[in-house]
């Protein structure tokens, strides 16, 4: 680079074309290897799910959990990732309670893993008559597709429960007719997944697995860190104090990281996908 400038300072007007395609080659190259620094976690590359569990707030979480669940889609369109949601169970009058999406695409999992955490809207309530400011809150969990680490994790027959029931979502006349959704829990750590979009009660049991294992390997990461005192507790709860980015649409429109203090007025794309800065933000700081 610093060469390039110098042959930049002595350069005529008939070498400016080659000098921006040679700055173009060596932009895309650093970037390309600032890229391999930042993602070089043993899942960095690979795919990963997204699950979204409203919080405290009532149909307000719900309904801002949906928002959450739109922007994730919205940002992985964005990567042109191909996305599939396994599990969704809609709010009683309006939103999400929860759901689950798997994201195949390249570092999916290295680009999405800093998005775990609470995250909390601050907006005039649409469910509210009298209009008022209402605060909401979602969980986000981001856990690696281990389909190629499948060693890592030992599960034995006796250590799970299996339960099928008929979906209750699309799909067809044979997924909501047959009892093809599985539920499948793991009796020692009390972990819980559910998959109901395959047409097949096979597919689903093997997508069940997939999800498991992976909530297990960060099961079994987060109590190695408790023992070593790094970590507080395995899980967050979906309210005040443990949020990581804040969406204010009133009185003022802001979202703001509070890990890096990233923050920007275009609430609207951000909610739209525009993800980047703070993702790489976070990335860099990590």
């Amino acid at each position: 680079m610093k060469a390039l400038s110098e042959i930049a300072a002595s350069a005529t007007a008939d070498d400016m074309d080659d000098l921006e395609r040679d700055f173009t080659k060596l932009h895309t190259t650093w970037f390309a290897l600032e890229r391999m620094i930042y993602l070089s976690g043993k899942y960095d590359l690979g795919d990963a799910y997204i699950s979204i569990t409203s919080g405290a707030g009532g149909t307000e979480a719900q309904d801002w959990a949906a928002m959450l669940m739109r922007m994730y889609l919205r940002y992985c369109e964005r990567k042109e990732w191909k996305t599939e949601i396994l599990e969704k169970t809609d709010g009683q009058e309006a939103g999400i309670k929860s759901v689950t999406i798997h994201v195949r695409g390249d570092c999916a999992y290295g680009l999405l893993k800093n998005e775990k955490g609470t995250h909390r809207l601050v907006r005039l309530s649409p469910f509210n008559a009298k209009n008022l400011r209402q605060t909401s809150f979602a969980l986000v969990e981001v856990l690696p597709d281990m389909a190629e680490h499948f060693h890592d994790v030992v599960i034995k027959p006796d250590e799970i429960r299996v339960d099928t029931f008929r979906s209750g979502g699309a799909g067809g006349q044979h997924v909501n007719k047959t009892d093809s959704a599985v539920r499948m829990t793991h009796i020692p750590t009390g972990i819980v997944v559910v998959c109901q979009n395959e047409r097949s009660q096979l597919q689903n049991r093997e997508r069940a697995m997939a999800y498991l294992k992976a909530k297990l390997h960060q099961f079994n990461e987060e109590q190695e860190k408790k023992e070593l005192n790094t970590l507080k507790g395995s899980t967050k709860s979906a309210d005040f104090g443990s949020q990581i980015r804040s969406y204010v649409l009133h009185p003022y429109q802001m979202v703001k990281d509070l890990r890096t203090d990233v923050e920007t007025s275009d609430t609207q794309g951000v909610l739209d996908g525009d993800l980047d800065q703070f993702i790489e933000a976070e990335l860099k700081r990590g």
